[in-house]
């Protein structure tokens, strides 16, 4: 009987320790985070630009100075 008591013990002992697996799962998601942020700049990255050039083509010819 003594036995069972131990490993009864020892998986509600491994039951509450969680912390580890909480840390692992926040760097997972950060990480994943951080993954769609690169995808979504690269895809989006060449069309921002022209839009940019555009409206910088668009107002240097409205200033009249040329700086």
């Amino acid at each position: 009987m003594r036995i069972f008591f131990l490993i009864y013990s020892y998986l509600i002992t491994i039951n509450k320790d969680t912390k580890g697996a909480s840390a692992i799962e926040y760097a997972i998601i950060a990480g994943l985070i951080a993954v769609a942020i690169i995808v979504a700049v690269t895809a989006l990255g060449g069309g921002i630009g022209a839009t940019f050039q555009r409206i910088t083509n668009a107002l240097s010819g409205v200033g009249g100075s040329g700086t």
